[in-house]
């Protein structure tokens, strides 16, 4: 699957969410759970179940999103589908 989030260029301590591109969102078109370290990218692993009002190709490309940030910031991803979590 394609993905569409990127680490996040820009230099120096963003303050505003509103800031960020959607490029660095698990979910880009919702703007939810930005990915833009390590410990965003455990926290998003971790909520993934939680989130409402997206549907599964939405999910499909999440996990994506999450599978290739983990991967950016050395985060260790053992499931290969976004349905294996928290099980």
């Amino acid at each position: 699957m394609e993905t569409t989030w990127r680490p996040n260029a820009e230099h120096g301590k963003i303050h505003d969410r509103a800031e960020l591109p959607e490029s660095v969102y698990v979910f880009p078109k919702q703007r939810k759970e930005p990915l833009t370290d390590a410990a965003h990218v455990k926290n998003a692993l971790a909520r993934f179940d939680q989130l409402e009002g997206v549907g599964d190709a939405d999910r499909d490309l999440a996990f994506a999103n999450i599978k290739k940030a983990a991967a950016h910031y050395g985060v260790p991803l053992h499931e290969t589908d976004w349905r294996k979590l928290g099980r």
